[in-house]
């Protein structure tokens, strides 16, 4: 590997050149980012995922630009035109617009004024007027010549890089209303007249800014004092007369400015987009990362007004048994009876409601029919009942992947197991959609999607992988985040599995079709297998260190089944006795970590929001009430707050906490529970205004639209509570 391109790299990445070779080899080698973090530490000195992610990307930037700089020389080559100087530096260029800015003077041009007034022969002139010569000529000669003269300017690639960085840094983001002006109010009205310098503007302001401009409210420009830099110009050239002074100002207006402004904001652009993915990077991890409830037999609600209700019951391990329809507004009764049947029947331990239109009031009506349960039959086990974000669950419902689990099934139903199953495990739901649509991004719409989605998937694989998979229950969508399974290979596994039965071992995974030694290395590791025979194959122990651990396991004097999970026995082993060439402390203590708790889950331990029940609409929120809420989106300017009822409330940056907050992201993740105060309402353009401080001021609700749903949502109602009368035990459809 370059030696320039890995010392370039160490500021960039915050890694030593011997950790930037390493982990370039290990990724030229085919390992993926999750296996060299967990499995190869003691190659890379212990780098985690993000560090290892950042060499990965700057080794891109820096082979692209490496392809792009032999394609340079090859062309100026062809044209005869490469000279030493030249070829050095281009090759010692380091950067893509200066490399682009070199290359200017010879990249093919459409017919340009300069050419024209070289055709009629008026290159000498403009040669005589640039080195100071004596020259007489007519005002139509003289403008000829200043065409060549400004071409010859603007193609200089000293002089491109200054007006460029006079656009990044001193220039100012202005916006105006467009013409005609709209005849309604907008949400871009506070950008009717603004500017703020593009040093200081922050992304969210920008991309907003950009939005209004797409949707045609908006006209927007970068402003820039040119007389500085016009001198500054005439200082790189080295030359001010008359003549070239006119030249240089044309330069400047009508090649440089231009193409340069464009530059900036396409930068500027690609600044405030990364910054936007990481904001959704960041919550999409949280919600892929919330706590689940676990291996428990849940009955799901996707709530409904004029069509129902729809039910569907899933067992503990996520597998669907049946489904029905209610309608608790029209048919309270009948309504109550079929869930009472259905929790007594399948020994419901908990109830999940989707979070939609009628929401609130559907989990109201579940909690009444549930306290009439216990009170006529005592002796059943009534189970938790849950409010579960519907975000992406309808995106869910008519994707390809439903399609195939439940062909024969209605998008409605298929909806309702989603969301049961969301509360089973967030995680392994979450990854059959589009993270896109689960809306817990800020301006996702707006991005480089290519930028977008890589980083998504980046996410999602990492969460995966972090937590590892069961390999007997996985779904393919689910098997393809693994390293090193591909669509191909996650579909081989399933049909392995439906054929032949569970998984016995990792050692099995070798007779999948189309899985070789390179992904068994890479992805056996993340697999578990609850109940194997080698208890190592349900923990994180990659199996290339299985007769490590049988070694530790007889130098204590016991079997590798006795220690797995004996952490008094596991807290015994002296890790250094053990280190080699290839293991070191870190992957040694990892592995000691697994013993003690083997398969380990790394999220937290599930516990349900507490929403008031008397709270459920916007109607019912009133200024100065204290509510406990749930983060669903963490954005630039503040965090979106779910109190229960249906419209999330904005808790603003200078209202996160009673100390200055720069980053939200430091003060809440999404899927925490907060306690807010209500200081704010405004129903007839449905905000609400939250403040986290523990003495907030009342009154007054902030910018900011609250965060969107994944459905349209229709008029609300109220579902009457089931009234009078025992629980019949007939059948009912579908359960």
């Amino acid at each position: 590997m370059n030696n320039e391109i890995i010392s370039r790299m160490v500021p960039e990445v915050g890694a030593n050149p011997a950790q930037i070779a390493a982990v370039a080899k290990l990724l030229a080698d085919g390992n993926t980012i999750p296996f060299i973090a967990r499995y190869r530490k003691e190659a890379h000195g212990n780098l985690d995922e993000v560090a290892i992610g950042k060499i990965q990307e700057r080794l891109a930037y820096y082979d692209e630009l490496t392809a792009r700089r032999e394609t340079i020389l090859k062309t100026i080559d062809e044209q005869g035109k490469l000279t030493d100087e030249l070829r050095a530096k281009i090759e010692s260029c380091w950067q893509k617009s200066a490399l682009e800015d070199l290359y200017q003077p010879y990249k093919p041009k459409r017919r340009t004024r300069a050419q024209i007034a070289k055709e009629k022969g008026f290159e000498p002139l403009a040669d005589a007027i640039w080195n100071g010569e004596g020259y007489d000529a007519t005002d139509e000669e003289l403008q000829y010549a200043r065409d060549i003269i400004a071409e010859r300017i603007a193609d200089d690639a000293d002089v491109r890089g200054l007006v460029r960085t006079a656009f990044a840094t001193r220039s100012k983001v202005r916006s105006e209303v467009a013409s005609p002006a709209p005849k309604e109010p907008t949400k871009f009205e506070q950008y009717y007249d603004f500017e703020e310098p593009i040093t200081q503007i922050p992304s969210h302001r920008y991309l907003a800014i950009r939005r209004g401009q797409k949707e045609g409210v908006l006209w927007v420009k970068l402003e820039l004092d040119p007389e500085p830099v016009l001198e500054r110009m005439l200082e790189i050239v080295g030359r001010d007369s008359e003549q070239v002074r006119l030249a240089a100002e044309d330069a400047y207006r009508r090649l440089l400015a231009p193409s340069c402004e464009i530059d900036v904001t396409v930068e500027k652009k690609m600044e405030a987009d990364r910054a936007a993915v990481e904001v959704f990077a960041e919550n999409l991890r949280h919600l892929l990362l919330a706590a689940p409830l676990g291996e428990k037999a849940v009955l799901a609600i996707d709530p409904g007004i004029r069509t129902g209700c729809k039910v569907a019951m899933m067992d503990s391990t996520g597998k669907y048994l049946g489904k029905t329809v209610i309608f608790p507004q029209q048919k309270p009764l009948e309504a109550a009876k079929a869930v009472a049947m259905i929790v007594a029947k399948y020994h419901v331990e908990a109830i999940a409601v989707g979070n939609g239109t009628a929401g609130r009031e559907t989990e109201a009506f579940v909690r009444d029919t549930l306290k009439k349960l216990r009170e006529q039959h005592p002796e059943i086990q009534t189970p938790i009942v849950v409010s579960v974000s519907e975000a992406g669950a309808s995106v869910y419902s008519a994707s390809e992947i439903a399609r195939r689990e439940f062909p024969d099934l209605d998008l409605t139903v298929r909806g309702a197991i989603s969301i049961g199953r969301r509360l089973q495990d967030p995680l392994a739901e979450l990854v059959k959609v589009d993270p896109k649509a689960i809306g817990v991004g800020q301006y996702q719409h707006d991005v480089h999607q290519p930028l977008l989605g890589a980083k998504l998937d980046e996410v999602v694989v990492s969460c995966v992988n972090g937590v590892g998979v069961e390999l007997n229950t996985a779904s393919a969508p689910l098997l393809e985040r693994v390293s090193g399974v591909t669509p191909s290979i996650a579909k081989n596994i399933v049909e392995y599995r439906n054929e032949h039965g569970k998984f016995t071992s990792r050692a099995e995974l070798m007779k999948v079709k189309g899985l070789g030694d390179k992904a068994f290395e890479q992805c056996a590791g993340f697999l578990r297998i609850r109940g194997a025979e080698n208890p190592l194959d349900s923990s994180a122990v990659h199996p290339e260190r299985y007769g490590l651990v049988a070694r530790m396991a007889a130098d204590l004097g016991m079997s590798v089944k006795d220690l797995v999970g004996n952490p008094q026995a596991a807290k015994k082993i002296d890790v250094r006795k053990y280190v080699t060439a290839e293991v070191g402390e870190p992957t040694l203590k990892d592995i000691v970590a697994e013993l003690v708790k083997p398969g380990r889950d790394p999220r937290a331990v599930f516990e349900p929001p507490k929403f008031r029940e008397d709270v459920t609409k916007i109607e019912d929120v009133r200024e100065g009430m204290k509510l406990e809420g749930v983060v669903t989106n963490v954005t630039a300017f503040g965090a979106f707050v779910d109190i229960g009822v249906h419209q999330d409330g904005l808790v603003h940056l200078s209202e996160l906490s009673d100390n200055y907050v720069s980053d939200p992201a430091s003060v809440v993740k999404a899927g925490d529970r907060i306690q807010v105060t209500v200081i704010g309402v405004d129903r007839a353009r449905g905000r609400i205004s939250l403040s986290a401080k523990s003495k907030p001021s009342i009154g007054g609700v902030r910018g900011g639209a609250a965060a969107p749903r994944d459905r349209q949502r229709g008029p609300r109602t109220t579902f009457g509570p089931s009234s009078g009368g025992g629980f019949s035990c007939n059948p009912f459809a579908g359960l």
